[in-house]
C-alpha cells in the first residue's frame, strides 16, 4: 500500500505545527526576558563601579592636593568650604555636569555628577532609580566633602544601598 503524498494535510497535522510553533515562540520570549533582565544587571553593576571608581579619584585627588599644600613651598592648606573636588582633577568626567543646588541637581539628567557649593556636597543621580535605595527615600546621591584633622574627606550623607552593595 502506498500514501498519497499529494493529499493534503490532515487537520490534526496542522495543529501539530501551530502548537509546536506557539512553544518556540514561548521558548524564545522566556529567554529574552531572563536576557533583558541579566543586561539590566549587568548595567547596573558597571554603574556601581564606575560611581565608586569616580568617588576614589576625587577622594585621592583630595589627598593628593593636600600633600602638595602641606610640604615646604606649598600654597597653603585647602579650606573645605570652598573645594570642588571635580576642580581638582586633571580631567572631570566626561558625565559631571558642574556646579548646582539640589534642586537644579534633581531636574538633571540621570547618570550625572554634580557639586554643590551651599552644602559642599558631590551628588550623583542614578540612571535608574529603582536600582539605589536610601534611608530618606533621596533620589541623588550625595557625598559631603568635609574637612578633618589632616586631610579632607568625601563621606555619604546617608547610608546608600545599590542593588546589595553599599555606596561609600
Amino acid at each position: 500500500m502506498t500514501i498519497d503524498r499529494s493529499a493534503p494535510l490532515p487537520a490534526l497535522a496542522g495543529s501539530r505545527r501551530m502548537l509546536e510553533w506557539s512553544l518556540v515562540a514561548a521558548v524564545i520570549v522566556v529567554l529574552g526576558t531572563v536576557f533583558f533582565r541579566q543586561v539590566q544587571e549587568l548595567q547596573a553593576q558597571a554603574e556601581f563601579s564606575a560611581v565608586q571608581s569616580t568617588l576614589g579619584a576625587l577622594r585621592t585627588t583630595l589627598v593628593i592636593t593636600h600633600l602638595q599644600r602641606s610640604i615646604p613651598g606649598g600654597t597653603g592648606a585647602l579650606a573645605a568650604s570652598s573645594v570642588n573636588p571635580f576642580d581638582l582633577l586633571q580631567r572631570p568626567p566626561a558625565n559631571y555636569l558642574g556646579e548646582m543646588n539640589s534642586t537644579q541637581a534633581r531636574e538633571a539628567a540621570p547618570g550625572n555628577w554634580v557639586f554643590d557649593p551651599e552644602c559642599v556636597c558631590v551628588g550623583y543621580l542614578p540612571l535608574h532609580l529603582r536600582w539605589i535605595e536610601s534611608q530618606n527615600g533621596e533620589l541623588l546621591a550625595w557625598f559631603r566633602v568635609t574637612r578633618e584633622p589632616g586631610s579632607m574627606l568625601i563621606a555619604a550623607q546617608q547610608r546608600y544601598v545599590w542593588q546589595g552593595k553599599v555606596l561609600e
